[in-house]
């Protein structure tokens, strides 16, 4: 078929052929390279003899083997299996090799020999055979492959296939329907009398008014109620069927005022502040004449709830805070720095370029207003109203970052995930447009629920004490938005999720009433993807959280928080003893603030407002780590989140390096410490003179909290080989650019400005 090369044997074979300067030698047979497919996952094209590239520079690490598209993945299949690296995430659901459909973000082909690419969208045409396929992925991966020795056919056809699948008509056509589909009745053992529970979930779902129930109870709203007025979505599509609201309004009231609001939604409550004050979420009201009244008669009821009968503030956030299109072109701008753009042609500017995207300027942004929020609800004792055009993009940020500032509950894992279900995914945050899962409207598309994950990754930097999971739990939670197997992110709204999920029922014979979470489950469940070993990375070992032990004065003991403010005891404080220091001895505060950028040396004024000396005086003590956290605010304090941004970047990889390196001590050193504790609660001496019976060990290992065990005295000092600054993720093969020739003085020739001053260069414009 190809001159030049060898004739190929009449078996089927799946290795390259074979190098002139290798001796023909007769291999044994090889087995067939078959996918492994998930229940109701087809094979809708396949190539052979195809070589995934692994390293832009050289080809002697590339892959051969066999690339498939399915129903739902693109998955190439090695021919020679190489060493799985130790410790690497494992996803129970996709291979090392595969990709998700609604993972891709561009599908590209290029023909190097007439110089040709484009990117294949569905039912496209392609004039010509491809020698190339590049795909761009969402989670920040480029994987390449060469064509060199498939057939050109075939290729073309794998590479349409890719295209098409990956641009579904419609929502119903995503692999998740079918999947689940199959996976309900094939799972009848598990089944009770007809029907499965929700397995233990702990994770409230905020779809039954007794997940309200608790919240409200939780957060001592007394002065509020779950509401059912929007049962069956009859009042609002966009909204919870169960919404909680002021006690002193009545269900016929908030009927009539709905139909002011945009899409029917009446103002939500999220949270309640143990002084009293709520915050509360609402769309605008549409009606400008009616906007003063109806507007008064809400403000009056949420004063109503308060119990010393406070004001209401408002923040309109379309107002003060950056735009869908602002935040999308930034984090278009700072993927093309960080993964995109060949590292040695940004390498001088780097810094300078991913300032100019304006990424970190917005989610500084966005963790500066919650603070201000934060500032109205603990220190003014004021609720607050956010309002946004929708409600349903930039509350869903505020609201949420509000929260975790003040309430610690939504800094440990199960907290957190109920934050996100309430305030995102039941609150009508637009999954399915935001994420383009559909690929139809790219106007539509904006990282929003991305920015926030960065702005909660700015916390736990800077206060890793506090939360109880870690930046690999976020980055997880961020690629779980491409995998389009749980109904979390894949809906526009709860409405447009029932209706869905009810539809699928009925065409998968699945029992009318059977509960939605558990034939078609959230997100939540990480059984689904991981192993309970993999479930441990999640685990902080630095948490300092409720029930967390602690040793003082060499005694084991247990945190609790007391009952209290979530602020710290500034009010109690006299000014003239705050710190230790009486009036006249103040010195520059330990932590810089919000004040800072106006004071520059944190020093009192004597025109300084109540908000600056409330946080000059907060930063000016140390942070309780079960309270009130306030984040560092300066633009230097803002930090590019590595672990998500340069994860597969193979120059920013540094071995036995980065973050890891500590987590990886820490986490051995918290289970030797529970090894010990679980030791000593199993002590059997009946009285003080008797022998000691300890257990011989600790804790089972899968009950074990940590991922890396108890070092042993035999283990080397040095962390070991597989630990890099990507753990537990790997560059290998997952961003590979097409090379570029020239070297940096063939750049400067070229005319690039590479070797000049730092003077000529900081007057540079990018």
């Amino acid at each position: 078929m190809f001159s030049g090369k060898p004739m190929k044997p009449t078996f089927k074979c799946y290795l390259p052929p074979l190098q002139t300067d290798v001796k023909t030698t007769i291999e044994p047979p090889i087995k067939k390279l078959e996918p492994k497919l998930l229940p109701g996952e087809i094979v809708v094209n396949e190539v052979n003899f195809v070589r995934k590239c692994i390293s832009a520079e050289s080809s002697q690490d590339d892959l051969w083997g066999k690339l498939i598209c399915t129903n739902f993945k693109v998955s190439f299949i090695p021919q020679d299996v190489p060493a799985k690296q130790k410790f690497q995430l494992s996803h129970l659901l996709l291979g090392e090799h595969d990709i998700p459909l609604t993972c891709l973000e561009q599908v590209v082909t290029v023909n190097d020999t007439k110089g040709k690419k484009k990117v294949l969208g569905s039912n496209q045409k392609l004039k010509f055979n491809p020698t190339e396929l590049i795909l761009y992925c969402k989670d920040l991966r480029i994987i390449r492959f060469c064509f060199d020795e498939a057939g050109p056919e075939s290729a073309k056809k794998v590479c349409l296939a890719i295209a098409h699948y990956s641009h579904p008509a419609d929502l119903h056509l995503l692999f998740g329907f079918e999947y689940q589909g199959r996976r309900y009745h094939e799972s009848k053992e598990e089944r009770v009398n007809g029907s499965i529970s929700r397995r233990g979930l702990q994770t409230p779902i905020f779809d039954r008014p007794s997940d309200w129930d608790r919240e409200i109870k939780r957060t001592g709203a007394s002065e509020w109620r779950v509401c059912s007025i929007n049962e069956s979505y009859a009042t609002s599509p966009s909204l919870p069927e169960f919404i909680v609201v002021p006690v002193s309004l009545a269900d016929q009231d908030l009927k009539r005022y709905s139909l002011f609001f945009a899409d029917n939604r009446i103002p939500l409550w999220c949270w309640n502040h143990p002084n009293g004050s709520a915050l509360v979420r609402m769309a605008s009201i549409i009606d400008p004449i009616q906007q003063r009244k109806i507007e008064q008669r809400v403000l009056t009821a949420i004063t109503k709830s308060h119990p010393q009968q406070s004001d209401v503030l408002k923040s309109d956030l379309d107002k003060c805070l950056p735009n869908l299109q602002d935040i999308q072109s930034a984090f278009v701008k700072v993927r093309q720095i960080c993964v995109i753009d060949p590292f040695e042609e940004s390498e001088e500017r780097w810094l300078s370029s991913i300032e100019n995207s304006r990424w970190l300027e917005h989610v500084r942004a966005f963790l500066r207003h919650a603070a201000e929020i934060v500032y109205c609800l603990d220190v003014k004792n004021a609720s607050v109203i956010l309002q946004e055009e929708e409600d349903r993009d930039l509350n869903c940020v505020v609201s949420s970052l509000v929260q975790l500032m003040l309430d610690p509950h939504y800094r440990s894992l199960i907290g957190f995930q109920s934050l996100v279900q309430k305030e995102w995914v039941m609150a009508g945050h637009r999954f399915l447009d935001r994420c383009n899962h559909l690929k139809k409207n790219d106007k539509e598309e904006s990282p929003l629920f991305m920015l926030f994950l960065d702005c909660v990754w700015q916390m736990m930097n800077q206060y890793p004490a506090a939360f109880e999971f870690t930046e690999a739990y976020l980055t997880v939670l961020s690629d779980s938005m491409w995998i389009p197997l749980f109904s979390s992110f894949l809906f526009n709204s709860p409405k447009q999720r029932a209706q869905h999920l009810k539809d699928f029922a009925k065409n998968k014979a699945i029992p009318q009433g059977e509960d939605q979470v558990v034939y078609f489950p959230p997100v939540w469940d990480w059984s689904q993807q991981f192993s309970t070993k993999d479930q441990t990375l999640f685990n902080n070992p630095m948490y300092v959280g409720k029930g967390a032990a602690c040793v003082q004065n060499g005694e084991v003991k247990t945190f609790r928080r007391t009952k209290k403010t979530y602020s710290s005891t500034l009010r109690g404080t006299p000014a003239s003893l705050r710190n230790g220091l009486r009036g006249g001895e103040d010195t520059l505060t330990r932590r810089g603030s919000l004040v800072s950028e106006l004071k520059p040396d944190f020093s009192p004024v004597k025109d300084e407002s109540p908000s600056e000396r409330f946080f000059r005086d907060w930063f000016s003590q140390p942070a309780d780590q079960q309270g009130l956290l306030i984040p560092l605010l300066m633009p230097s304090h803002m930090a590019l989140w590595k672990l998500f941004f340069l994860r597969w970047v193979p120059e920013a990889c540094i071995p036995k390096g980065g973050p890891m390196t500590a987590y990886h001590k820490l986490s051995q050193l918290v289970d030797e410490i529970e090894i010990l504790q679980s030791k000593l609660r199993q002590y059997k001496g009946p009285s003080p003179g008797s022998t000691p019976i300890p257990s011989p060990s600790g804790p089972p290992s899968d009950q074990r909290r940590m991922y890396f065990k108890a070092s042993s005295p035999n283990d080397p000092p040095t962390p070991p080989d597989f630990l890099t600054s990507s753990f537990p993720f790997t560059p290998m093969g997952n961003l590979c650019r097409r090379s570029i020739h020239g070297t940096p003085i063939s750049k400067f020739l070229n005319g690039a400005r590479i070797w000049l001053s730092t003077e000529t260069l900081a007057n540079d414009t990018v």
